[in-house]
């Protein structure tokens, strides 16, 4: 049985110590208090059927703590997956809280194994065993679905780690142990090749985002019927009857930055692909806003701000943009979001009474529909969903 360390609650790093938790010592090491409480009571701080499931029933040997000390003094790995963002304004990939974690390893014990699990620029690996003079560290993309994190560690698409090593190795079991999946692929790389991919997978998907996106506007301006092109098209095997379900944009915690990250590699590098992937998730938002403006509202309500269904998770998410561009207008909004407390919301009123949110709006704007929305007209209602998948 290894001791293994987890720097960060949130989707990766409450996924990954579940995952590992099944066979070895686990401490989960966060600053909120708040979800140290909550793992320990057995209970997620985050939307994850799974995480919930497996917390609740399974036997694990997992703690949560705010000690790092208590966190890092014994373990072998240490897996990072604090967060980190992107600045486009700054061009700057903001990793401080893994270089806070990195420090806080090494103050306390020098012999673990870091394990890079945040999203890094390409290099970041290579230039931090430089700066801090070490080579006890590796990186490990983590591929997750928010929402569907911990299933994605159980029925990993494929394993990749960033270093060629018997280290490498022994932790690509580790997570190959937990999982459910059977005959899992397993990749290893340099450290370099395995940032970028992680960017270039990513930014890929916001690509396929982006062209069912724009596929969506053409069948819209045309009063062509989408689905019935979408689904022509995802009959040739070569692209599939997935990812297809149209949106008001991707959003989220990965696409948007990571797309604006690799671009940003591409300074010096001749493109059009990359710069026109991040364009046009600004497009798809300018189009959604102008045709809800078209019906001329008075009040335009929103309905969840949050990414997906079954997720508590707005960041970054493709209708806040809508959003502004619709208040920018001089229309009023209203928002329909249990997820949060606070009365107002980027300038606009929230309303946590649905009926009452209902009868305010002339137009309810839902990226994704669900089954309380049946009851309202049609007519009321603009979305874009298909599938009511995500």
């Amino acid at each position: 049985m290894r001791k293994i360390a987890v720097a960060g609650i949130g989707y990766v790093g409450l996924s990954n110590a579940v995952l590992l938790a099944q066979h070895h010592e686990v401490t989960a090491y966060d600053i909120m208090e708040e979800k140290v409480k909550l793992v320990n009571a057995r209970k997620s701080p985050i939307i994850d059927h799974e995480i919930e499931h497996y917390l609740a029933t399974k036997k694990l040997n997992l703690t949560a703590t705010t000690d790092a000390q208590e966190a890092f003094g014994q373990a072998e790995y240490v897996i990072i997956s604090t967060p980190t963002n992107y600045d486009p304004e700054q061009n700057y990939f903001n990793t401080k809280h893994v270089e806070e974690v990195i420090e806080s390893v090494l103050s306390i014990n020098q012999e673990a194994v870091m394990i890079i699990k945040s999203t890094v620029p390409v290099g970041y690996t290579r230039s931090v065993k430089e700066k801090y003079k070490i080579e006890n560290i590796l990186f490990s993309p983590e591929f997750l679905r928010e929402g569907k994190a911990l299933y994605d560690n159980l029925y990993p698409s494929r394993i990749v780690l960033g270093e060629r090593s018997e280290r490498a190795e022994t932790f690509a079991a580790l997570l190959a142990q937990g999982a459910l999946k059977e005959n899992i692929d397993v990749l290893y790389t340099d450290s370099t090749e395995a940032e970028a991919i992680k960017l270039f997978a990513n930014t890929y998907l916001a690509m396929r985002v982006a062209f069912f996106n724009e596929l969506d506007s053409y069948a819209e301006i045309r009063g062509l019927d989408a689905q019935q092109i979408i689904e022509g098209v995802g009959l040739d095997p070569r692209i599939g009857n997935h990812y297809n379900n149209p949106s008001f944009g991707y959003g989220g915690y990965c696409l948007p930055k990571d797309s604006k990250q690799l671009l940003a590699n591409y300074q010096d590098v001749p493109n059009k692909i990359m710069a026109a992937i991040v364009d046009a998730n600004q497009t798809r938002k300018d189009h959604i806003a102008d045709m809800i403006l078209k019906r001329s509202p008075r009040t335009v309500g929103i309905y969840r701000l949050t990414m997906k269904m079954d997720s508590d998770n707005f960041r970054e998410s493709a209708i806040q943009g809508v959003l502004k561009r619709i208040t920018d207008a001089g229309v009023q909004v209203v928002i329909f979001e249990p997820a949060i407390e606070e009365a107002e919301f980027l300038g606009a009123k929230v309303v946590n009474d649905f009926e009452q949110f209902v009868s305010k709006s002339d137009v309810i704007v839902a990226n994704r529909l669900s089954p309380e929305m049946e009851k309202i007209d049609p007519g009321k209602i603009y979305t874009r969903d298909l599938y009511s998948k995500d």
